[in-house]
């Protein structure tokens, strides 16, 4: 019996990651792995997408191009707003946090659709997370709800009842501890992924800004030390 196929978004870092890994080792899906060169400031995470994917094993990993640079507006998107360093993770702020990017996610299960109803697909992946993460909009269940709702409406598929979408959401309700434990479960090598939004030199996490942050603390929490670290420490 042939494997279902399935879209998952992958950015290459460890939520992304994880999830594609949940999608192939825990639901058998056929992954489809699509990534944004969208002019992060980030852009390494790429090189980690692809070996991640290549890790996992999927039927394809696209990698698109889009110029969400072009409007600006994010600290991982304009080179004028600066990644906030130094933040205490556990008590984030109200305000919704430079690093947010205008309609990222939106516009990337936009995408993530597209592919999916070409592959015949009624199953999308994504990493949103409404426990550790920055604030995002983008990130809430909600969101995810109104998507799959938009998504009935807006395909030829979902209009002629030939395709129901799901937007699959495995990490949602998950600290970043348990996004570790859950990696670790599904086999996924975490040394391989990125998770940095102001890398240094060579790619280095600068390891204050919010991503790093929230990752340090994941593997503190977990009890365990962080194999990209290690990678690091050894390729100095």
């Amino acid at each position: 019996m042939s494997r279902k196929p399935a879209v998952v978004l992958l950015s290459g870092g460890l939520d992304s990651s994880t999830c594609l890994a949940w999608a192939r080792k825990h639901q058998d899906f056929a992954c489809y792995a699509l990534s944004f060169d969208y002019g992060q400031r980030h852009k390494v995470e790429l090189d980690a997408a692809t070996r991640v994917a290549a890790s996992v094993g999927v039927e394809r990993h696209l990698v698109v191009p889009i110029h969400l640079d072009l409007f600006g507006g994010s600290a991982l998107t304009s080179d004028e707003i600066a990644v906030p360093k130094g933040q205490d993770v556990d008590k984030p702020g109200a305000a919704i946090p430079p690093t947010y990017v205008p309609a990222r996610n939106t516009v990337f299960l936009s995408y993530a659709l597209a592919w999916a109803e070409v592959l015949q697909a009624q199953d999308l992946v994504i990493g949103v997370n409404a426990i550790d993460y920055s604030g995002y909009p983008d990130c809430r269940p909600e969101f995810i709800a109104a998507f799959e709702q938009m998504a009935t409406l807006a395909t030829k598929a979902g209009v002629e009842g030939s395709m129901r979408l799901k937007v699959h959401t495995p990490l949602i309700s998950l600290t970043k501890a348990g996004i570790i434990e859950l990696a670790e479960a599904c086999g996924l090598d975490l040394g391989l992924t990125h998770s940095c939004y102001d890398p240094g030199e060579f790619g280095y996490p600068c390891g204050e800004c919010d991503s790093c942050l929230l990752r340090k603390k994941g593997f503190q929490q977990a009890n365990r030390s962080d194999p990209a670290l290690a990678k690091r420490l050894q390729n100095r």
